[in-house]
């Protein structure tokens, strides 16, 4: 893993903050606090290619609909495809939480 060589206490204090974060408003507060705005798109902006790229989507209409680059668009898919598995478990596992609250 490429973050293996950022590993350490700070990286460690940093996940450990956002494993502590109890819902949504808490994240909002924590994000808003800790990055700009531009950081907090880009994040948003990549999982949302990873969804699409993961629903068979052109780069095209990928590019047209998040205003990703292609660049980005093709970093997500090299992670997709060599990555970690770490896209698609947390998509799954925001896909399951929409499921259950649909259902409720």
């Amino acid at each position: 893993m490429q973050i293996d060589k950022l590993r350490g206490k700070e990286l460690d204090q940093l996940f450990n903050a956002v494993l502590s974060l109890k819902d949504l408003d808490e994240c909002y507060r924590f994000f808003d606090d800790l990055c700009t705005v531009n950081e907090i798109q880009s994040l948003s902006q990549r999982l949302e290619v990873a969804r699409m790229l993961q629903g068979g989507n052109t780069y095209h209409k990928i590019e047209t609909e998040t205003g990703a680059s292609t660049a980005t668009i093709s970093r997500v898919k090299r992670c997709l495809n060599y990555g970690n598995d770490a896209y698609q478990m947390a998509l799954d596992r925001v896909k399951e939480q929409q499921e259950s609250i649909e259902n409720s």
